[in-house]
């Protein structure tokens, strides 16, 4: 006679065959659209490049990841740091911190503000933000082109108030990276701040002001602990789109001020370096997976403060 017990266990091993059942179609989709492409780049990284692009197959080699931070010289093979590498990974990792400081400067104010508007004009404010994700990522660079060219808007105003003589030049420049990319990804920063903001008790905020607390400490000490996991939470989806960023490099650096994306684009393209672009490729999503791992620290570190 079966027991309850077994009954019991019976059931639940059925119903986790049933459940595993059921995700595989999904799981089956991860791996082929997801870890299948990424398996491919992680071995054409160990490959040796082909004479006209591509790859030799059943030649490996390690030259590839050797080619991300050194370099050989070409007459006495002397190995050296790969200086055009190492100044586009850093310029790379301090245009997209510098992107997501002054996100965060511009969005935290922005979703504070919404946040304290009356509910009933809340969604009228948030639709204005999400209004730049209805047009494509081109058009939009184009139009910041627009804004900061040398007769662009921003400088035939500056000109036409007698502010400045001559155009100032920023096309072309790291400044102008920074300001594209921070007109994209303005938003990603705005919307986790705003929900975060959204769930804050301003009854804490006015308790502070009665306790006699400067606006600079009731910020520091109450909002922003409490926005927090807003804050990460935005720095992280304006950082890692802002780390492998491509367009917007291309339109408003040139050819002179690359970053990681536009260097991946070149080993696959001009360069006919596929196993360079490769390594290059997972270097970038390893920097990508830091920072997820930094935001993942973070958030259980604040779960088991709170917990």
């Amino acid at each position: 006679m079966v027991s309850a017990r077994e009954f019991a266990e019976a059931a639940e091993r059925k119903d986790v065959r049933g459940r595993w059942l059921l995700t595989l179609p999904a799981l089956a989709i991860i791996v082929f659209a997801a870890v299948g492409p990424l398996l491919v780049v992680l071995l054409y990284s160990f490959m040796e490049k082909g004479d006209y692009g591509g790859v030799k197959f059943g030649q490996l080699s390690t030259e590839a990841w050797f080619s991300v931070f050194l370099q050989r010289d070409i007459f006495d093979d002397t190995v050296t740091l790969a200086d055009a590498h190492l100044a586009i990974f850093s310029r790379s990792v301090v245009l997209s911190l510098a992107t997501t400081v002054a996100a965060l400067i511009f969005g935290f104010p922005t979703a504070y503000f919404i946040a304290t508007r009356p509910e009933r004009t809340r969604e009228v404010w948030l639709f204005l933000i999400t209004i730049p994700f209805w047009t494509n990522l081109l058009i939009r660079t184009f139009a910041m082109m627009e804004v900061i060219r040398n007769e662009g808007i921003l400088n035939t105003t500056l000109i036409s108030l007698g502010i400045i003589d001559t155009p100032i030049q920023i096309m072309f420049t790291d400044t102008a990276i920074m300001l594209g990319m921070l007109y994209v990804y303005l938003p990603l920063m705005v919307l986790p701040l705003y929900a975060s903001m959204e769930k804050l008790d301003f009854r804490l905020v006015e308790a502070a002001y009665d306790l006699y607390a400067t606006r600079f400490r009731v910020l520091w000490r109450v909002v922003i602990p409490m926005v927090k996991p807003g804050i990460i939470a935005g720095s992280i989806l304006v950082f890692i789109p802002s780390l492998g960023a491509y367009v917007t490099p291309r339109v408003l650096g040139g050819g002179k001020n690359m970053m990681l994306g536009n260097l991946i684009d070149l080993q696959f393209g001009q360069g006919r370096n596929w196993p360079l672009g490769a390594a290059l490729s997972i270097t970038l999503m390893a920097i990508v997976m830091v920072a997820m791992l930094i935001y993942v620290r973070q958030v259980s570190q604040r779960d088991q403060t709170h917990g």
